[in-house]
């Protein structure tokens, strides 16, 4: 991991104070994401659901679009190094991003940045590249 033990702290934090902001009334799963750019700046996002199930927007392209909207993201000249996800409860051990929001990321992320798994219940954080949660994501190459 090349983030350092502060960037770790700080980004888990952010992504556990957007979950707080989630609307879920259907799931009961409140999910908070958090980018961090090559800058320092966070953007951070929550999920925010719908009754129609597939207009649910999920925290981590909650948070990629606020990126983006600032003029961030791979395509831009303000690249984003990292993202961490926080989910308040999870069965499964660290939460995870579904398929869609993994093809979002690969389109903003570098194939080499860094994805925080957090599992709030025994606060464990694991860490996984962006190439290794999505290989052979449609798009640009690396």
């Amino acid at each position: 991991m090349t983030l350092s033990p502060d960037e770790v702290t700080r980004l888990v934090a952010a992504a556990r104070q957007a979950a707080s902001k989630a609307y879920a009334p259907y799931s009961d799963f409140p999910v908070g994401a958090a980018v961090l750019a090559d800058d320092g700046r966070v953007f951070t996002g929550a999920n925010i659901e719908n009754a129609s199930y597939g207009l649910t927007q999920c925290a981590e392209r909650t948070a990629l679009s606020e990126a983006v909207m600032a003029g961030y993201g791979r395509h831009a000249d303000r690249p984003l190094r990292a993202m961490a996800v926080w989910a308040a409860r999870n069965d499964h051990g660290a939460v995870t991003p579904c398929g869609a929001c993994r093809q979002v990321m690969a389109e903003f992320l570098s194939p080499r940045a860094e994805i925080l798994l957090t599992d709030a219940r025994s606060g464990e954080i694991g860490c996984r590249g962006m190439a290794d949660l999505l290989p052979d994501a449609f798009g640009l190459a690396p």
